[in-house]
């Protein structure tokens, strides 16, 4: 069971990419705070993608995956844009990347080789309850020489 989509990193896709991963969740088992999360999650991470990715040019993908390994759903989403890094004109607040580790059970951010970032979300479908007291991690990893930032 698994799912592959992409979209074009337009507003509309952060709708259409949440409600995609969360009835796949939701086929998957997940329920009530899990489906939460997830529809939290993907969409923070689709709308980063949308606005921050492809700022260099007019248009661009967004490449969203799930799957189920055991008890635990992995939701990526990739962009092939200039990936994530701070900018002065940012419409956002900059809290996306905090909610999307609190939301998932983890987070690895990786800034792809071939230009753009992927965002490596995995839930643990039998969760009893996130801590809301932990204070989450995000991993950053870089998969060979990243491209040129925008």
């Amino acid at each position: 069971m698994a799912l592959h989509h992409s979209w074009p990193a337009v507003a509309e896709t952060t709708t259409l990419a949440r409600r995609a991963v969360v009835d796949f969740a939701e086929q998957a088992g997940a329920t009530g705070e899990e489906l939460e999360a997830v529809q939290l999650a993907v969409s923070e991470a689709v709308t980063n993608a949308v606005v921050h990715a492809y700022r260099d040019r007019d248009t661009g993908l967004v490449h969203v995956s799930a799957a189920v390994a055991g008890d635990e759903l992995w939701v990526l989403v990739a962009d092939d844009g200039c990936g994530l890094s701070p900018r002065d004109d940012s419409p956002g607040a900059g809290y996306g990347l905090r909610l999307i580790a609190q939301a998932a059970d983890q987070l690895t951010v990786v800034r792809r080789g071939d230009g753009g970032t992927e965002l490596q979300m995995r839930f643990n479908l039998e969760h009893a309850g996130r801590d809301a007291g932990s204070s989450p991690e995000i991993s950053t990893q870089e998969r060979r020489s990243a491209a040129g930032a925008c």
